[in-house]
């Protein structure tokens, strides 16, 4: 990963309620959700959750997979796990001794 991915990465979960939304399909697991539970479960209006959506998918922290009406969204944990080890390893380089004694 490199710098910008990574700032892009971060930049998308950048707000309270984008890392709400995040967090949620983190749990969904693999099948995610699609937007109308999302937004029944979060209580956020229909408008503003596709702009946060969007801001997730543009930082590739989620897929969005279209099957039928519906419009599914997943975390990416691949990406997300990248992002992860990017802050703790590449940021964190004088640190590694440590890191490694934590097993992380």
């Amino acid at each position: 990963m490199n710098i910008d991915s990574a700032s892009t990465g971060f930049s998308a979960v950048g707000s309270g309620p984008r890392l709400q939304v995040l967090t949620l399909l983190v749990r969904a697991g693999g099948a995610g959700l699609t937007t109308g539970d999302i937004q029944r479960k979060l209580d956020i209006p229909a408008s503003t959750l596709t702009h946060h959506l969007k801001h997730l998918a543009n930082g590739n922290v989620i897929s969005q997979v279209k099957q039928g009406r519906a419009m599914f969204n997943i975390a990416n944990y691949d990406h997300l796990h990248a992002l992860a080890e990017f802050l703790l390893i590449e940021c964190c380089i004088d640190a590694v001794p440590v890191l490694e004694k934590n097993n992380v």
